[in-house]
């Protein structure tokens, strides 16, 4: 069974940190581009990063600088370092895999976590 699980959202305050992970199993993680989106309620599903098979990485305008992805394939778990936390980071956050080469769309990514909540106040 494909399986992609999501950990380490919480409650933080605006300019602090969180960690990101997501564990994987159920196919060959080295073969797979993985992803994180965000989502918040009543918008569409926002790209946030991607770290490629070959280990390029990519970040959406509103993150970068700020976020950074890492991946490894030894453990199966794909990373979100996430720092200067603003409040309009807020969203459930949530890890994907895919095969295609439109890295920035939904539609490119084959599995999907459930997600995990960040939230960022004061």
């Amino acid at each position: 069974q494909v399986q992609l699980a999501e950990s380490g959202g919480g409650l933080v305050q605006p300019g602090g940190s969180l960690r990101l992970s997501c564990a994987a199993s159920g196919f060959t993680f080295s073969n797979y581009g993985l992803g994180w989106f965000r989502q918040v309620p009543g918008k569409e599903r926002e790209f946030v990063s991607t770290i490629r098979r070959t280990g390029a990485t990519y970040y959406a305008d509103s993150v970068k600088g700020r976020f950074t992805i890492s991946r490894d394939n030894g453990k199966n778990t794909v990373y979100l370092q996430m720092n200067s936390l603003k409040p309009e980071d807020t969203a459930v956050y949530y890890c994907a895999a895919c095969t295609g080469d439109t890295y920035y769309s939904t539609k490119s990514y084959d599995y999907w976590g459930q997600g995990t909540q960040v939230t960022v106040s004061s």
